[in-house]
C-alpha cells in the first residue's frame, strides 16, 4: 500500500472516535445546562409559593391595598363618595424646545389663574445643576394644572410641546356635594389619607377590598330633608349653627346625621377657619361633638326613671307647683308657670322644672345617675365615627343636683346621647348604639333592657300629649301621630352661663302608636322674629323645621298619613286640666 493510500484510510479509521467524544462532551452540556435551569426554575417557583402564603396569611392585605379605594353609599346605593381618575398637566422648563413667549401667551389664555408674564417667569427658571455622573438632567418639574378637564388637555396638546407632561390622577370624589359632609369627611391633598369621618373610620375597609362599595345607614333623602328644614329655621333666626339627627328606634341606624354650617369636601381646603370658639369650623360634626345642656327633654328621662323605679304609681298624684321651689339658696322656676299642684302628665305637658325637680328630689342621687349611666351620659357615645365628646357629668351630686339634672341642667351630652335614650325610651325598653352602617333587614341588633315594656308604652303616652296639648304642638303633623318634647337652655361656656345665648332642642318621635324613628334638631343661639313675637324657644325655632322633616319623610319612610290611628291616651284625660292657652308660651 502506498503511502498516499494509507494517508486516505487515516481520517476514516479515527471519525467514530471522534464524532462519539463530540457526543458526550455535548450530552454533559446539556445535562448541567438543563440542570441549572431546573434549579433556577426551583427557586423561582419556591420565592412564590413563600409570597402566596405570606399573603394567604395576611389576609392578601398587601396584594389588594394596592387595589382602588371603595365607594361609599347610602343605604339606598346612592354613591355618596368614589374614586375617579382625573388629567394632571406639568412640564419640565428646562426642557423647553419651543418659544417660551408664545408658549406663556397660550398658556395664559387655556389656563386662566395666571398672567402671561406670571406664565413666562415660570417657564424660564434658573438653569439646573449638572448631575455628578454627567448624565443629562430633566430640571425642576411644574404642574400647571390638576383635575384638568379633557378640553384642557387636547388644547395643551395642540401646542406640540414635547417639555409638557400629561399624566391621570386619582381623585376623591363627593358628587352629592355638601350632603352629609361631615358624615362623610374627606382625604388629604394627598388623595389617600383620610382625615375625618367615615373615610376614616372605614379606611381599612375602603383599601383592602379591592374596590367593593360600603353601605351606610345614611338614607340620602332624608339628609338632604333635614339639611333643608335646618337650614331654613338657622337663616330665619339667624343662629350660628344647627344640628340634626333621624335614628330607626328599632337598629340604632342613622338615616340622618345633619351638621349646620357645612362645607364642601371636594374643597375643604376652602372653609374657613373660625375664631370664635363659640361657632366652630364648618367641618366639625354638632351632632357628636357639641356638648350641651339639652334643657327639659331630659323630663321625660326623668319621669321614665320615676315610673321605672315605682316612684310614680299613681298619674293622678299631684306636685306642688304653686310657686318657686327653694333648695339651698338656690331657686327654681318654671317658665310658664301654672301657679297650682300638677299631675305627672301635667308636668310634661307644661314643661314644668318644678314639678320635675320635686320627683327627682324622691329618686335620689343614687337612682338618678345610675339612670343616666345606663343611657350612656357618662361617657363617649359608641359610634364608628371617630371623635365624639366626652360628656360633661356632675362632678359631686349635692341634693341640687339631683333636681336640675332632671331638668337638663348641670349635666351636657351631645344630640346623639339624646337620640338613643329617646330611643329606648318608646321602643319598649331597649337601649342600642347608634351605627353608621347599614344594617341587613332582619339582622339582630344587639342591646339591653333599661326600662320595662309597660314604662316605655307610659311614655308613648306622655310624648303623644305633649304634641297635642303642651309645648310641641308646633310639631305636629297630621296623620302621623308625632310625640316629643321641648327644650331649652342658656349655653355654658368653660362652666360659666352665656347670659340669652340659648341652645334649643326638639326632641321628637313618629309614629307613636307604633314608634319607628326618632328626631333631634338643635338650633345655637337663634334669635326671635316678629311672626314668633319675639320668642326664641325651642318650639317657636325649632319644632317648627321638625313638624317639615317629619311631614316630608314619612311617606318616604313608608309611614303614609292615617287620621284614624292614634296614641290610645283615654286613660290619662281625666288627670288632665286642657287649658286654653297651653303650650302658647312654649319651653
Amino acid at each position: 500500500m502506498t503511502t498516499a493510500a494509507l494517508s486516505a484510510d487515516l481520517p476514516r479509521s479515527r471519525a467514530p472516535v471522534r464524532t462519539a467524544e463530540t457526543i458526550r462532551v455535548a450530552q454533559q452540556r446539556l445535562i448541567f445546562l438543563l440542570t441549572a435551569f431546573a434549579l433556577v426554575t426551583a427557586v423561582i417557583a419556591s420565592r412564590l409559593l413563600y409570597l402566596a402564603v405570606a399573603n394567604f396569611r395576611d389576609g392578601g392585605a398587601s396584594v389588594a391595598a394596592v387595589g382602588p379605594r371603595g365607594m361609599i353609599t347610602d343605604r339606598n346605593g346612592i354613591v355618596l363618595a368614589s374614586t375617579i381618575k382625573n388629567w394632571s398637566i406639568g412640564i419640565f422648563p428646562n426642557q423647553i424646545i419651543g418659544d417660551r413667549d408664545h408658549l406663556a401667551a397660550e398658556l395664559a389664555r387655556i389656563i386662566p389663574g395666571k398672567t402671561q408674564a406670571q406664565y413666562r417667569a415660570l417657564l424660564n427658571p434658573r438653569k439646573a445643576k449638572p448631575r455628578k455622573d454627567g448624565k443629562p438632567t430633566r430640571g425642576p418639574f411644574v404642574y400647571l394644572k390638576r383635575n384638568a378637564v379633557p378640553e384642557t388637555v387636547s388644547a395643551i396638546n395642540t401646542l406640540g410641546e414635547p417639555a409638557f407632561q400629561l399624566g391621570r390622577e386619582s381623585e376623591r370624589f363627593y358628587p352629592q356635594g355638601t350632603l352629609g359632609a361631615q358624615v362623610l369627611g374627606y382625604l388629604d391633598l394627598d388623595g389617600k389619607t383620610p382625615v375625618s369621618g367615615m373615610e376614616a373610620s372605614l379606611q381599612k375597609d375602603l383599601t383592602t377590598r379591592n374596590g367593593a362599595p360600603v353601605a351606610l345607614s345614611i338614607d340620602s333623602r332624608v339628609q338632604a330633608a333635614m339639611e333643608s328644614a335646618l337650614y331654613a329655621q338657622m337663616v330665619k333666626h339667624s343662629a350660628v349653627g344647627a344640628a340634626g339627627i333621624v335614628l330607626d328606634v328599632r337598629t340604632g341606624e342613622v338615616l340622618a346625621m345633619a351638621s349646620l354650617p357645612t362645607f364642601n369636601p371636594n374643597a375643604p381646603g376652602r372653609t374657613p377657619v373660625s375664631q370664635d370658639e363659640r361657632q366652630p369650623d364648618a367641618r366639625f360634626n354638632r351632632a357628636i361633638k357639641s356638648v350641651f345642656e339639652l334643657g327639659s327633654t331630659f323630663k321625660m328621662i326623668t319621669v321614665a326613671n320615676a315610673i321605672e323605679k315605682g316612684v310614680i304609681t299613681d298619674m293622678g298624684r299631684k306636685y306642688d307647683a304653686t310657686a318657686p321651689l327653694m333648695v339651698g339658696g338656690f331657686k327654681i322656676r318654671d317658665d310658664h308657670p301654672q301657679n297650682r299642684w300638677m299631675t305627672t302628665p301635667e308636668i310634661l305637658i307644661h314643661s314644668s322644672n318644678i314639678g320635675t325637680a320635686r320627683i327627682a328630689d324622691e329618686l335620689g342621687q343614687e337612682r338618678t345617675s345610675h339612670f343616666f349611666r345606663e343611657l350612656g351620659f357618662d361617657k363617649p357615645v359608641d359610634i364608628e365615627l371617630r371623635g365624639a365628646a366626652k360628656p360633661i357629668w356632675p362632678g359631686f351630686w349635692a341634693r341640687t343636683t339631683v333636681m336640675t339634672t332632671a331638668y337638663g341642667h348641670g349635666i351636657a351630652v351631645t344630640p346623639l346621647h339624646l337620640a338613643n335614650a329617646y330611643a329606648a325610651l318608646v321602643n319598649g325598653g331597649t337601649f342600642r348604639n347608634a351605627t353608621m352602617l347599614k344594617v341587613e333587614p332582619g339582622a339582630q341588633v344587639p342591646g339591653r333592657r333599661v326600662i320595662s315594656e309597660a314604662t316605655s308604652a307610659r311614655m308613648r303616652q306622655m310624648m303623644r300629649l305633649v304634641v297635642t296639648q303642651g309645648t310641641g304642638k308646633a310639631a305636629n303633623v297630621e296623620g302621623l301621630r308625632v310625640g316629643g318634647k321641648t327644650g331649652t337652655a342658656e349655653k355654658n361656656l368653660h362652666g360659666r352661663y352665656i347670659r340669652n345665648s340659648l341652645l334649643v332642642t326638639f326632641a321628637a318621635v313618629f309614629p307613636m302608636d307604633q314608634p319607628r324613628y326618632v328626631l333631634i334638631g338643635t338650633l345655637d343661639e337663634p334669635h326671635g322674629t316678629a311672626d314668633t313675637y319675639g320668642f326664641r324657644t325651642a318650639a317657636w325655632t325649632v319644632a317648627p323645621a321638625i313638624k317639615k322633616v317629619i311631614a316630608r319623610i314619612g311617606p318616604l319612610l313608608g309611614v303614609m298619613p292615617d287620621a284614624s290611628r292614634d296614641v290610645d291616651v283615654t286613660d290619662l284625660m281625666p288627670y288632665i286640666k286642657v287649658e286654653k292657652h297651653a303650650g302658647e308660651a312654649p319651653d
